[in-house]
């Protein structure tokens, strides 16, 4: 079980852990400027009064130093708070961008500041993290004891989830425990009571699809209605920001690409023959159709395109040398800004379909359609967390990692799928 999830439910156990002071974000933010600013700095003076003697440089340092920590420290409560996000996995990235933006912009405005207290209270407040990490750790694993009833069981079999069957309405239940109940199902009276005690004792009480939704990323829905997605229309004023971001990005790394681009596309001339873009109708914003630009990584087929074309298997014998190459490391997507900036696109979000697998899908799957609520990415929740999948079966947990992508449609999470993107670039998760 990560760690979020242990934060989250020592928060709100009705008996307070040691430990549990460290899951508010207020506690984690002074703990880490106390003891990774303030006091490394107060140290260093007392060590090494000469250094203070630049004292314009030095309150500067100091002032963006906190700066620095206060950012690293709300972003890292910020993205643990999803699921499969590993908190001492995500401490050095977080406070590296921020000291790093720090420094850039040091540089930039050409201002003088002192490398040995910025690294000073660099290397302080990530070790100060790391404690938090290694102490949360201790408790990331707690028992969830389950009301027998309804769709609760299938916790049972969960990754990550420490569950046991709540024997009886009067088994005692043990020092902090967390209990999970299909609140949808009619239990007996005595049950209800029983809940209803729990409850008022302090105990925590969850909806199984709650405790389901945090352990695995994904939401799963019976039926389409805003009691399960929070909102049919996810917020409009982000995706306005969100679309002026894609832009902006966009517009910076096309001239950095430009020379990447440029020799992939000779690389693919020279491997095979036929064109070098492959453009393909698909399924994008609101339903609406789009051609999609990609580098071409197939041999050039005369077949009629079908649903069984428009797969790709492990292995596929179609895809050239080149071409593997270009899918493992997704240099094969980037041709796509194109579609950002014409507005088709956005650099994340749900993978748009090819138009004969969408339409299969559709008929197959409801709330299919609901996907496209959202503009299609470039990389998205889906492939972070599943890989590229095409079969009926693996279409609706691709499905439910969608929906969980609209329905906490944000830019922590957008910061989240770009960040492990990179990771997944890095290591040719999911290609084919």
């Amino acid at each position: 079980m990560n760690l979020i999830n242990a934060a989250s439910i020592s928060e709100h156990s009705h008996a307070p852990s040691r430990f549990a002071i460290l899951t508010h974000g207020s506690m984690q933010i002074l703990i880490t400027l106390v003891c990774g600013v303030i006091a490394p700095v107060l140290l260093y003076a007392l060590l090494n009064p000469a250094g203070m003697s630049a004292t314009d440089t030095v309150r500067l340092t100091i002032m963006l130093s906190l700066i620095a920590t206060f950012s690293a420290v709300i972003l890292l409560t910020r993205m643990i708070r999803y699921p499969g996000v590993s908190y001492a996995g995500t401490i050095l990235p977080v406070f590296g961008s921020t000291y790093g933006i720090i420094i850039a912009a040091l540089l930039v405005m050409r201002e003088s500041y002192s490398n040995s207290i910025l690294f000073l209270c660099f290397a302080c407040s990530i070790a100060i993290q790391y404690a938090i990490a290694a102490r949360l750790s201790r408790a990331a694993n707690p028992i969830h004891h389950l009301v027998p009833g309804g769709r609760v069981s299938e916790l049972i079999n969960l990754r990550d989830c420490n569950a046991k069957i709540w024997g009886s309405p009067d088994a005692p239940l043990p020092h902090r425990a967390i209990v999970v109940a299909d609140l949808h199902f009619d239990h007996n009276d005595e049950w209800e009571r029983r809940i209803a005690t729990a409850a008022l004792d302090g105990v925590p009480i969850y909806h199984y699809k709650q405790v389901q939704e945090a352990l695995t990323g994904r939401v799963q829905i019976d039926h389409l209605s805003e009691n399960v997605l929070g909102s049919l229309i996810p917020s409009n004023g982000y995706h306005g920001l969100k679309r002026a971001t894609d832009i902006l990005i966009a517009l910076l790394v096309l001239p950095v690409l430009l020379p990447m681009l440029a020799v992939s596309a000779v690389a693919i001339k020279l491997d095979s023959p036929g064109p070098v873009f492959f453009r393909q109708h698909r399924v994008g914003f609101r339903a609406k159709q789009f051609r999609i630009l990609k580098f071409r990584t197939m041999r050039v087929s005369q077949q009629r395109p079908d649903i069984h074309a428009a797969k790709t298997i492990s292995d596929d014998e179609r895809i050239t040398r080149v071409g593997r190459f270009l899918r493992r490391t997704r240099i094969d997507e980037l041709p796509q800004i194109w579609n950002i900036l014409c507005g088709d696109m956005s650099w994340i979000g749900p993978r748009p379909e090819a138009l004969s697998l969408s339409e299969w899908y559709a008929k197959e799957i409801p709330f299919y359609a609901y996907r496209h609520i959202v503009r299609p990415g470039i990389s998205g929740w889906a492939q972070v967390n599943q890989g590229h999948v095409t079969e009926l079966e693996d279409i609706h947990a691709k499905l439910q990692y969608d929906f969980f992508y609209i329905k906490h449609f944000s830019y922590w999470l957008d910061i989240i799928i770009a960040v492990r993107t990179a990771g997944v670039i890095l290591n040719g998760f999911g290609a084919k």
